[in-house]
């Protein structure tokens, strides 16, 4: 007996809904009308005189009395067919722009058009779309809105492109010549439709002609509405929500993250370099598609000179700042960039190794800074330290010394590295472009392989010796191309050393067999051809003095400096 008592509570709920319109209590109903779990007790020759598809229902039907009709597929639901079953009756109701789409879905559902009967709910919905709803930038948004759920209909009714067109035009025009403050509200009001609603806006107002940046304000202001929990801010510091792991709304984040970087203007300095960041670093978390991030990374490439630690901090870890991410999209957008350097490089008619521009050095001292940052961290391995410092051209470091304190960071942080290992690290580090006193410090770093010492030390020494001051000292180019002469002239010596005492053993010997033969014969002694030979080639070697010392060479030889040894430490 328990379900005919709920079948007859709900039937009196309906009634007590329906009780206060229904014209007359008088005459009993005749039909119920199921609209999902709502019940409503009608009279089919007041549904008749509107619907036509309430009539054909009745006329189409195989039973003698049709009592029952279940409409659940109505547009809008039970609060909707509420209303157009007052509008049957006559029962004044209010039309708003929330509800006036849904009404005309569920007019053309029942067809109640004017077709059927003049001055049906159709025409009336039609009306207020046209002279009220659709009169004003925030309607037709609320419109829009409200055309979530009547799809497809609402498509095939052209309410969703009516919408669109008035929404694209009016935001155009507002972007234009605002007529309020502050000028950018029209893009908050955007930020309450779907992705999908907001990209047919944004594509509207592209062929409209809408400037780069108008778009980007939309969309940065729809970024941070939609994904508030990833992009709270331009510092990347979003906000933990507590579905924050649910595999379902991370799915929902996704879809909407590459919508939006679909939407992206072509031109890819409309948006910040710290929102493209963040758009990234939402990528790599939600684990976008490789389209999306490779997009992101080009945006973040072209415009990398402004970039700053933070934004690149903001790429590298994770939301609670504990743990690196794969630090690979670093890598590919510092590679990007010195890739467009080197081109306009090529194409100006330049040498990239020797000149860089500014934007280059800018980022050189920038990516410096951010290897001292991520160098204390254990995930750091040599490989991915070195495929970051390495990017850099030389010539885009004017001095080491960044580089050498993110360098001894990371051993210092890495204290279990060998001999081979620690060189590995320093790698990309230029001992001979230290300053003075960085130079200092690395001679007494115990942390730096012995090569590195020994190259800081030399360059002192070779300074030292030159009589130079630092200030007025050569520059490293001009160094290192000295340091390979000395090495070139010090092989040379040591092949004229050889080639000369072979030379003095061989007249050696010749002189002592001539000797012999002279005494024997006992004539007087002669200078030979040999003989004269091993004095002028004695007079030329700045060897026999037992030091390389050319000071005592006759003039016959033009050295006018001493030549000096590449390592003079032994």
């Amino acid at each position: 007996m328990a379900t005919p008592v709920r079948a007859n509570e709900r039937l009196s709920i309906a009634m007590e809904r329906t009780g206060q319109w229904v014209f007359s209590q008088e005459i009993p109903t005749d039909v119920v009308v199921r609209v999902g779990e709502a019940n409503f007790s009608l009279h089919k020759f007041m549904l008749l005189a509107k619907s036509n598809y309430i009539r054909k229902l009745i006329i189409e039907t195989k039973e003698a009395d049709l009592a029952r009709i279940d409409l659940s597929n109505i547009p809008g639901g039970p609060e909707i067919f509420e209303k157009a079953a007052k509008f049957c009756y006559g029962v004044n109701f209010e039309i708003t722009v929330h509800n006036v789409a849904a009404l005309r879905c569920a007019a053309e559902y029942l067809q109640m058009t004017d077709q059927y009967c003049d001055n049906n709910l159709a025409g009336r919905t039609d009306d207020f779309l046209t002279q009220v709803a659709l009169s004003s930038l925030s309607g037709a948004i609320v419109v829009l809105k409200s055309c979530e759920d009547l799809l497809p209909m609402a498509e095939d009714l052209k309410i969703v492109q009516r919408c669109v067109d008035l929404v694209s035009f009016n935001a155009c025009n507002e972007a234009n010549f605002p007529s309020r403050s502050p000028t950018n509200w029209w893009t908050e009001e955007l930020s309450i439709l779907s992705v999908t609603f907001f990209g047919k806006i944004i594509m509207a107002m592209k062929q409209r002609g809408a400037k780069s940046l108008t778009l980007a304000s939309a969309i940065i202001t729809y970024t941070e509405r939609a994904l508030r929990d990833l992009v709270r801010d331009h510092t990347g510091n979003g906000t933990k929500s507590t579905d924050f792991d649910d595999p379902d709304v991370r799915t929902q984040q996704r879809e909407i993250l590459e919508s939006i970087v679909s939407l992206l203007p072509s031109e890819k300095a409309a948006f910040p370099i710290n929102f493209l960041c963040c758009l990234l670093r939402s990528a790599i978390y939600l684990k976008a598609s490789t389209s999306c991030k490779n997009e992101l990374e080009k945006r973040i490439s072209v415009i990398l000179e402004h970039v700053t630690v933070d934004d690149l901090l903001v790429l590298s870890f994770t939301y609670d700042g504990e743990r690196l991410f794969d630090l690979d999209s670093v890598r590919r957008i510092m590679s990007g960039f010195v890739e467009k350097e080197k081109s306009t490089a090529i194409f100006n008619g330049g040498d990239f190794r020797e000149t860089c521009s500014t934007a280059m050095l800018r980022v050189a001292k920038t990516v410096d800074a951010y290897l001292g940052e991520i160098a204390t961290y254990s995930e750091v391995s040599i490989a991915k330290f070195n495929g970051i410092a390495t990017i850099v051209p030389k010539g885009a470091r004017k001095v080491d010394d960044d580089l050498y304190r993110a360098i001894d960071i990371y051993l210092k942080s890495h204290p279990n590295l060998d001999e081979i290992e620690r060189e590995k690290a320093c790698s990309a580090l230029d001992p001979l472009k230290l300053s003075p006193e960085a130079r200092l410090h690395a001679s007494q770093n115990k942390r730096l392989p012995v090569q590195i010492v020994l190259h800081a030390l030399y360059y002192d020494q070779l300074k030292l010796r030159s009589g130079t001051e630092d200030h007025k000292g050569p520059d490293a180019v001009t160094t290192r191309h000295q340091l390979q002469a000395d090495s070139s002239l010090i092989k040379e010596n040591e092949d004229l050393r050889s080639e000369l005492m072979k030379m003095k053993m061989y007249i050696s010997d010749l002189q002592k067999t001539n000797h012999g033969t002279t005494s024997a014969k006992g004539g007087p002694k002669r200078h030979t051809f040999f003989s004269s030979m091993s004095k002028t080639l004695g007079k030329l070697n700045p060897f026999r003095h037992g030091s390389k010392d050319t000071s005592n060479i006759e003039d016959a030889v033009d050295i006018t400096k001493p030549r000096k040894r590449r390592f003079s430490i032994s």
